[in-house]
């Protein structure tokens, strides 16, 4: 197995910039995350890494070694694509031992009638068939090598993609959006069998993906991208619990994070709908910005509002979403036209909440993240880090 190094990667399509300088370092055995918006570069990224694409500027190193000038096959990489592309016309052997084919038997040993006067040819044939077996019995694919690719199941075609990646015993396995043309109930059940096969391979795993339920999942880092740029590099809880950015933080989290506009008063206290909150930062007076409440950090309020380090508004219950073991309620601020909330909570608390309903929310004012007017985090003052201090990207 090994490391992978980005240093300063970018790239153009014409007058297009792809990705804008982009360093990465991924240990040996790490699964990392590339995720972000449709357009954001990370698909780019991964055919860098490839070979599959050829990069404007920065390097790319694969353990100790640059690799920038060898072809795909040099780089001791495996890429699994978003479509399978497995050949219709071979069995699941066949399309698992392609690989070991192409890479073991010279050119003439391929070849319909003179491969039968090789007798190294069976020798070789023999010890692919071997790596085939053991690769598919760690898969539970062995009942399936004599089917054609139509004759499986997504889920299943997805496990013959996988397990042709990993016969060829890579370095560093790639994966592009691989659970994306699966169904909901299968891309979980595949979210489970990836991140148990990364941890009987230990191997290098580089994953690209727009959901962040698989990001949140599986990984050890990732790495939110947008417009050509890593927004932030951390572990799932560091991007949920402390994002970087306005950006981050509307995207990782669901349902996504409530916004709320509030305003610098004196002293650096904050006002939320003009009430003082015990909230302060280090910004100048007058100053606007915006509070990101998590959906499960809301609490419905039946005494009297308020309270040491308590912030609370109102706002009338529009529906709810019943997902069994918790519901989602949306709210419309009262007063505030197309400005809504989400809340999580229990069954037994949603019940006791009637349609139109107009109730009382609030919630622990260290449970709320504080953004500038330019979207970057800021710390309050006393929680953290240096006193109204912008978070760095990396984690």
């Amino acid at each position: 197995m090994a490391t992978v190094a980005l240093s300063s990667i970018a790239k153009s399509f014409g007058p297009t910039k792809v990705l804008d300088g982009i360093d990465l370092d991924i240990a040996d055995g790490e699964f990392l995350t590339l995720v972000g918006p449709s357009g954001c570069g990370k698909s780019t990224l991964i055919r860098i890494i490839a070979g599959l694409e050829h990069q404007d500027g920065g390097s790319v190193a694969i353990g100790s070694n640059h690799v920038d000038h060898l072809r795909p096959h040099e780089r001791r990489v495996a890429m699994v694509f978003q479509s399978y592309a497995l050949y219709p016309h071979m069995n699941v052997r066949a399309n698992i031992a392609l690989p070991l084919t192409m890479s073991r038997l010279k050119l003439w040993q391929r070849l319909p009638l003179l491969r039968q006067l090789s007798g190294q040819r069976r020798e070789v044939m023999r010890g692919i068939a071997s790596d085939v077996d053991a690769v598919a019995a760690q898969l539970q694919l062995d009942h399936l090598l004599e089917r054609k690719p139509a004759q499986l199941s997504g889920g299943q075609r997805q496990r013959v993609a996988l397990g042709r990646a990993m016969v060829r015993n890579p370095d560093v396995f790639l994966m592009d959006e691989p659970l994306s043309n699966l169904d909901a109930k299968l891309r979980v059940h595949m979210r489970t069998e990836l991140a148990d096969l990364h941890k009987r391979l230990g191997a290098t795993f580089i994953y690209v993906t727009h959901d962040q339920v698989e990001a949140m999942t599986m990984s050890d880092r990732v790495a939110m991208m947008d417009s050509g740029s890593v927004l932030q590099l951390g572990t799932p809880s560091q991007l949920y619990e402390k994002p970087a950015s306005l950006k981050v933080a509307q995207f990782i989290g669901s349902p996504a994070i409530n916004l709320l506009p509030a305003a610098v008063a004196a002293s650096g206290r904050l006002e939320l709908f003009g009430r003082p909150m015990a909230l302060a930062v280090s910004q100048p007076q007058g100053q606007p910005v915006t509070l990101g409440i998590r959906s499960e950090a809301l609490t419905l309020v039946h005494a009297e509002p308020g309270g040491a380090g308590r912030a609370w508004f109102t706002a009338r219950l529009r529906r709810k979403e019943n997902l069994g073991s918790e519901y989602i309620l949306h709210f419309d601020l009262a007063g505030r036209d197309n400005q809504g909330v989400t809340m999580r909570t229990t069954p037994a608390i949603a019940a006791g909440v009637n349609e139109a309903a107009e109730v009382t929310l609030g919630f622990d004012e260290t449970a709320a993240h504080v953004f500038n007017a330019d979207g970057d985090r800021i710390e309050p003052r006393g929680q953290g880090i240096a006193t109204g201090s912008v978070v760095p990207l990396r984690a």
